[in-house]
C-alpha cells in the first residue's frame, strides 16, 4: 500500500493505494484544504498531522511524494518547499519508505505521454482503480497518479520491465478515452 501526495499549501492533495498482483485498489483519498489567511507555519502543522493520522490508520508501506517544480512565484516556490520538507520529515518520522517522482514521470507511467493533461491523468488514475465515477478535484487524481506510478514501478523493476513502458491495454485505454470524449481539447 502506498500514499501519493501532491504537496501544496493551500491544497494538499493525498490517495492511499494497495496492489495485489496487477489490480489496484483505492483505499482512501482527499484534500487537506487551508486558509490562505493561516500563516504557513500553522498550515505546515495541519498537513503534518492530517498526514501523520492517516499514516497511522493505514499504514502503507511507502509515502510517493511530487518533486518540486520551478514556479515563477518565488514566494510559492518557498512556500512548496517548506511543506515538502515537512513531508519528507513525516516520512522520516514514521518510518514510512519515501520515493520522489517528477510530474512528467507520473504522467508517462499512467498514459505513455509525459505531457499528458491532468484530465488525461484522471481518467487513467479512475481506470487503474476500476472507479467509475469522476474523482475531483485534480489534487486528488495527481495524488492518485503519484501512488499509481510508485505502485507500477515498484512491480516493474523485479518484472524485468524498465519503467515508462507502456502496456498495450493501457494504450487502448486512452484510445477508448479519446474515442469517449471527442469534445475534450487537451
Amino acid at each position: 500500500m502506498v500514499i501519493g501526495i501532491d504537496p501544496g499549501s493551500v491544497k494538499t492533495g493525498y490517495g492511499i493505494v494497495r496492489s495485489e498482483g496487477d489490480t489496484f485498489s483505492l483505499v482512501s483519498c482527499g484534500v487537506i484544504r487551508l486558509s490562505s489567511r493561516q500563516c504557513i507555519p500553522e498550515r505546515i502543522k495541519i498537513i503534518y498531522d492530517t498526514l501523520e493520522a492517516l499514516i497511522a490508520q493505514h499504514r502503507p508501506a511507502r509515502l510517493a511524494l511530487e518533486t518540486a517544480y520551478v514556479n515563477r512565484n518565488a514566494q510559492s516556490a518557498l512556500k512548496l518547499g517548506q511543506v515538502r520538507g515537512a513531508i519528507v520529515a513525516l516520512a522520516m518520522n514514521t518510518g514510512t519508505g519515501l520515493h520522489e517522482y517528477a510530474p512528467r514521470e507520473v504522467k508517462k507511467m499512467l498514459t505513455g505521454r509525459g505531457a499528458a493533461s491532468k484530465d488525461q491523468v484522471a481518467y487513467m488514475a479512475r481506470h487503474f482503480l476500476n472507479v467509475v465515477e469522476p474523482i475531483k478535484p485534480h489534487d486528488i487524481t495527481d495524488a492518485l497518479g503519484i501512488a499509481l506510478c510508485d505502485l507500477i514501478y515498484e512491480g516493474k523493476k523485479g518484472s524485468g520491465r524498465t519503467a515508462g513502458t507502456v502496456s498495450t491495454s493501457r494504450r487502448n485505454s486512452w484510445a477508448v478515452f479519446v474515442k469517449d470524449n471527442p469534445d475534450v481539447v487537451l
